[in-house]
């Protein structure tokens, strides 16, 4: 009863996997600061949002330069083709985390609304996909004798 285990590795370095902790504790954070800002008008919910956006961007940035550069040194072809997908969630979560930031640069109520929310949203999921692309199991089973 034997099996053949291959295992690979993830796509992230541990640090990286740390570097990556930041967008996913910071975004879901801005999230939920945005929603209280929303209910609450307390303006100061949308400066902590905004505060906690520009953090997460900072990272993101940082995680994405990482992503990139280690796609490039990647020699094994299935490695590469999950990491090329990880580098476009990345990238798409850092333009949307800008674009986020800028909309919640505005004055007042605009800051957040529709648009500063759904964004807020989008850069959560994206960097909970991330999470889940990078350190997600990297187990794959073989032939069992």
């Amino acid at each position: 009863m034997a099996q053949n285990l291959v295992y690979s590795r993830s796509v992230s370095s541990p640090l990286h996997a740390i570097l990556l902790a930041f967008p996913v504790a910071l975004y879901p954070a801005a999230l939920v600061s945005d929603i209280t800002y929303l209910n609450t008008a307390v303006i100061q919910w949308s400066n902590f949002s905004s505060w906690l956006i520009a953090g997460a961007d900072f990272f993101t940035g940082i995680v994405l330069a990482w992503a990139v550069f280690s796609l490039f040194f990647e020699r094994e072809r299935h490695i590469r083709r999950r990491g090329i997908v990880y580098v476009v969630v990345i990238a798409v979560m850092f333009l949307a985390g800008v674009l986020n930031a800028f909309q919640h640069a505005r004055d007042g109520w605009h800051s957040v609304g529709t648009l500063g929310l759904a964004l807020s949203i989008l850069c959560t999921v994206l960097a909970f996909v991330a999470a889940f692309i990078a350190c997600g199991d990297a187990n794959i089973r073989g032939d069992r004798a």
